[in-house]
């Protein structure tokens, strides 16, 4: 199997609904993590830098998930709207860890017809 990392800047207040329609789409699992950010323009109040929070979500699917997840998220939370965020995919040379995600991977490849 190969596999692909999605990595989602998104704004908070819409992140339950992404990691929802990822899952949705074939993700398996997830990871949260709270961060801070600045779009194009930066902000500033009395000289100083005003950063937007902004959840950084992981998720370790299997490639053929990929886009199928991207375009979901993207049709369903707008993603080209300014400050809504970005999600990109890398490709994972290797991995391991995933023996519980495995089992509903193959589960989820036998439903489906490639």
């Amino acid at each position: 199997m190969r596999f692909n990392l999605l990595v989602g800047f998104v704004d908070p207040n819409i992140t339950e609904k992404v990691v929802s329609i990822a899952k949705g789409s074939g993700a398996t699992g997830d990871v949260i993590i709270q961060g801070k950010g600045t779009g194009i323009e930066a902000s500033n109040f009395l000289g100083l830098s005003i950063q937007d929070k902004t959840d950084i979500i992981l998720f370790v699917v299997e490639e053929h998930h990929t886009r199928k997840i991207i375009e979901a998220v993207s049709n369903e939370v707008d993603m080209d709207k300014p400050g809504n965020g970005i999600l990109l995919s890398i490709k994972i040379d290797s991995v391991t860890g995933l023996s519980s995600q495995i089992k509903k991977i193959k589960e989820n490849l036998q439903k489906e017809q490639l």
